[in-house]
């Protein structure tokens, strides 16, 4: 028995600030994450609860601290390419949770608990445990056992993020390689339609979700295991424009699941019928008209960017399942395909970028843009970044 109430009626329920009891993760928190790993059916202890450090309860009103939930799954035909697949589902079922607002994926969580919620009874973290794997297993029938982990030891949280970002890179390497070309499908995911009903995730070889957390191969698996669940096949149909990567069979896709709004995606352009955003992005790139490029900005870069504007109220630009030109939400890895704004130019349109980000995708930058690539360490406003633009010959 749940001390609240559960149910998909309770996505996208926002809590403000001033609101929570406790928040998790976000924005001023470096140590959390979130990580999902099939094991052998031996070792796990299924229905398992473990809480290390303060709970909910033992926290002050108004707390905000490090989080990593760590869950174990083990069946006979569960595989290591649906990982991703489930620990996106943390997500959505800790959002069907009223008065819980849960944000983002793998190290880029935020969630927070209403008081009202904290005053009925949800005052642990293991009642957010036994709902997961009560929702996973009833949902799921390929899950025969699992377990929950929640650690706010920022020692321990700080440990095992190494081990996650370790996992996070083998799961994108896996998909390097593969081109656009070489699939006859894509595939869709309209998992955060709770929070942005229009909005329609199309993954492709080259193309990360935008939350970061499912590629093309996650896709394909997903599909297997719930073919009516929230990630779905879109075949490619036929390429109705190569210089904007618009497929007939994706768009026509696209407009029946946005119910209309949305009738064209150009797949690798931020200027022409961009893809859409729901709030769950990793990064946003966004048009500088003073450079007639490209600025582009990490969840994790705190201050504002060199528009003045910080990643939040970009993120308002970007986010609502909206076709804004100009404003586009991605996933990190998507920075590293071949296919990264093709149609727009690529890094040839890329003017500014938080120095942390430039050197995490530094291999694939070309060598001659590198040092034309402006960051926080060099420019402060337009102003200089045109300056910076034209001392480097780009304007």
């Amino acid at each position: 028995m749940y001390v609240i109430d559960v149910g998909p009626q309770y996505e996208g329920e926002r809590v403000r600030k001033g609101e929570f009891q406790v928040e998790y993760g976000g924005p001023d928190v470096g140590q959390k994450a979130e990580l999902v790993l099939v094991k052998e059916m031996d070792e796990v202890e299924h229905d398992k609860i473990t809480i290390t450090g303060m709970d909910i309860k033992d926290l002050p009103e108004g707390s905000t601290v490090p989080l990593f939930i760590k869950v174990d799954v083990a069946g006979e035909l569960l595989e290591r390419d649906l990982e991703a697949v489930l620990e996106r589902r943390i997500h959505q079922y800790i959002n069907y949770i009223e008065g819980i607002f849960h944000m983002g994926q793998r190290n880029e969580i935020w969630i927070r608990i209403h008081k009202n919620s904290f005053n009925k009874g949800l005052d642990s973290l293991e009642h957010i445990g036994r709902i997961l794997i009560d929702l996973y297993t009833a949902e799921l029938p390929v899950i025969e056992k699992m377990s929950v982990e929640f650690i706010t030891d920022p020692a321990k949280v700080e440990e095992l993020l190494t081990v996650a970002l370790t996992v996070y890179k083998e799961r994108d390497d896996k998909v390097k390689g593969l081109r656009d070309e070489d699939v006859e499908e894509f595939y869709g995911c309209v998992l955060c339609q709770s929070f942005a009903p229009t909005h329609v995730c199309v993954i492709t070889a080259e193309r990360v979700a935008l939350c970061g957390a499912i590629n093309w191969f996650d896709g394909r698996a997903a599909v297997k295991v719930d073919p009516e669940g929230a990630q779905f096949a879109i075949p490619k149909g036929n390429l109705i424009d190569p210089e904007y990567y618009s497929y007939d069979t994706v768009n026509q896709i696209v407009a029946e699941r946005s119910m209309g709004e949305v009738t064209r995606f150009n797949l690798h352009s931020a200027l022409s019928y961009p893809h859409t955003s729901c709030g769950c992005f990793e990064a946003i790139v966004f048009y500088i008209p003073e450079a007639d490029g490209f600025g582009i900005v990490n969840r994790d870069f705190v201050g504002s960017t060199v528009i003045d504007e910080p990643f939040s109220t970009l993120a308002g630009m970007a986010s609502g399942g909206k076709q804004n030109e100009g404003y586009l939400g991605v996933g990190v890895q998507y920075l590293m395909s071949p296919k990264f704004l093709i149609s727009d130019g690529g890094y040839n349109r890329v003017a500014w970028m938080p120095s942390v980000l430039k050197e995490m995708v530094k291999e694939n930058i070309p060598e001659d843009l590198f040092d034309k690539i402006a960051t926080e360490k060099d420019v402060q406003n337009v102003d200089e970044l045109a300056a910076f633009m034209q001392n480097a010959g780009r304007l």
